[in-house]
Formats: C-alpha cells, sequence, structure tokens
C-alpha cells in the first residue's frame, strides 16, 4: 500500500505581478474611450498557476508550487506573496531575468479586463526541471498552458503515477489538443470549446472531446457558470448573480475551488457550485489573489 502523500496539491506553472488600471471605460480606437484618465492603479501578484496554489493554500489544502521567478523585485515579490499564503516554494527556481508581468486593464462599469503580457524567454519551464518523485508525492497535479511541453510532461508522469492531473487550458496553440490528451480533467476556458472542436454549441464541443477523452471535461462559461461532462452525462451550474469589480483570476480561484471540491469528495453538482460560489466571489474584488475567498465566505454565500 502507498504511503500517505506529502502534498495535497502540486501546482506547475506560471506566475505574474499584475499592473492592475482601473478605468472609467473599456478604451476603443477612434472613440470617445480612446483616451481615458486612470481611476486607480495598484501592483499584484497573479499569474494562473500562482493564484491557483495561493487559493488551494486557503482553502487548507497543503500545497506547493514549481515554478520559474526572475531574479528582480518582481520575482521576490511573487515569492514573499505565495509564501505569506502558506504555499510551500522550496521548489521554485530564479532565473537570471526579469520576471513575468502583465498591463491590465479593468473596466470599472462591468470588471471586464484585458491583459497585455510580457515574459522572458529563460523563465520557461523545461521537462527537465520537473521531479517525478516529486508528481508523485501529491494527491492532485495541476498544471496551466503556459510551457505546454513541460505541462504535457508533467500529466504523463502523473497519469503514469496514477496521480490525478487538472489543467487550466486557456489559451490554443498547435499544442494545446496533446495537452488535453495528456491530462486527466482538461479545465476549458469558454472560448477554447469551439476554436478545438469546431462547435460553437459549448454542449457539442464537450460531446466531440468526449470521443478521444475520458475523464471528467469541465468548460467555465464566465458569467453563465460552468458545465462538467462524467461519462456521457452534462451537468451544468448557473453562476451567482453578483456585481463584478474585476475578473482577473476568477478562472484560477475556480479551479483551486474544483480541487478542494474533489478532494473532499463532493457530488460533481455540488462541486460546480461550490467553484462558481467561489470565482463569483474573486470577481466583486480587485485583483487575482487579493480576489482570493475563504471558506466562510464561500459557505455564507451557498447558504444565502
Amino acid at each position: 500500500m502507498p504511503g500517505p502523500k506529502q502534498w495535497d496539491v502540486l501546482g506547475v506553472g506560471c506566475n505574474s505581478v499584475d499592473h492592475v488600471y482601473r478605468l472609467p471605460a473599456s478604451p476603443k480606437a477612434d472613440s470617445p474611450t480612446a483616451k481615458l484618465r486612470i481611476s486607480s492603479h495598484a501592483t499584484m501578484c497573479g499569474g494562473q498557476m500562482a493564484t491557483a496554489m495561493a487559493a488551494c493554500a486557503g482553502f487548507g489544502l497543503k500545497t506547493t508550487y514549481v515554478g520559474a521567478v526572475g531574479h528582480d523585485h518582481n520575482g521576490r515579490l511573487i515569492l514573499s506573496e505565495l509564501q505569506q499564503r502558506g504555499v510551500d516554494v522550496s521548489h521554485v527556481m530564479t532565473r537570471e531575468c526579469a520576471n513575468r508581468f502583465a498591463v491590465i486593464t479593468v473596466d470599472e462599469t462591468s470588471g471586464e479586463r484585458i491583459v497585455l503580457w510580457d515574459r522572458d524567454d529563460r523563465l520557461n519551464l523545461r521537462t527537465r526541471d520537473i521531479n517525478a518523485t516529486l508528481i508523485a508525492s501529491a494527491r492532485v497535479v495541476h498544471v496551466d498552458d503556459e510551457d505546454q511541453e513541460a505541462a504535457i510532461a508533467v500529466a504523463a508522469a502523473a497519469r503514469g503515477a496514477g496521480v490525478p492531473c487538472t489543467s487550466d487550458i486557456d489559451r490554443i496553440t498547435d499544442r494545446t489538443k496533446d495537452l488535453v490528451a495528456a491530462v486527466g480533467i482538461p479545465m476549458f476556458a469558454q472560448h477554447v470549446l469551439p476554436a478545438i472542436t469546431g462547435e460553437e454549441d459549448l454542449t457539442r464541443g464537450l460531446k466531440v472531446v468526449r470521443r478521444s477523452h475520458d475523464g471528467l471535461l469541465c468548460a467555465t462559461l464566465g458569467p453563465s457558470g460552468a458545465m462538467l461532462m462524467i461519462g456521457d452525462e452534462i451537468i451544468s451550474e448557473p453562476a451567482f448573480t453578483v456585481t463584478a469589480v474585476d475578473t482577473t483570476g476568477a478562472g484560477d480561484v475556480f479551479r483551486a475551488a474544483f480541487i478542494y471540491a474533489m478532494l473532499n469528495e463532493y457530488s460533481p453538482q455540488q462541486m460546480l457550485r461550490f467553484a462558481n460560489a467561489a470565482a463569483a466571489i474573486s470577481v466583486t474584488r480587485a485583483g487575482a489573489m487579493a480576489g482570493i475567498p475563504n471558506l466562510e465566505e464561500i459557505g455564507n454565500l451557498l447558504n444565502s
């Protein structure tokens, strides 16, 4: 019999320092909003995987993060923030370059955001950066799609070790379908399924993926909620009605909450509802990590 796992969640992927600018409207060329005065601005920590792992730790899961940071102030800022939030960073690598950063504009009227980012190639994770023993020491492995070759290798190693592997699939590249095939539980952003399946209807899109994938299939639908495919059954759960302040990091919080619910053996409907509640609370606050709710807040929304 295998011994107890060292980690509840092992996250492999990117981090970012976000420079967030709140605007009174969405900028649009050749229109009255082509020039806008910034309402407020702040520097915050985020990034797909770093935010998800900070949320997992906040939910009480024993969490470790594998990623690369720069040797600059931003890299030190990310490490400090993750440590303060209870994430183990002993497997983080420091590279001789600037850390990944993003410039994010947030429309104050809707909470919707535009993300402009840059990342030095020296921050890329390589397959040799990942320790197979570490992967086997986790109850769940979570990867994003920033460094897809490394993510595919991690997913394959997790499958070989019998460890469930979830994935944040948010963009389209020539390796996206390979990443979907590699992970046990792909979690699609709303715009991905039509692009990889040719089906605008997300239900039909999930059914197309099902032809070659036998795992749980999850799709986030933004303000419409989320859906989950188990076998041939599709379960949908509507979003909670909230006033959005900033949608940055909502998908990452959703995935972290889904992992928490899965590890605690919630029913499929409960997993979606719990993850929707966590994401809903996160959009009522500014920032990615800064928007992460705690379990009590999620419980209050679920019971309201």
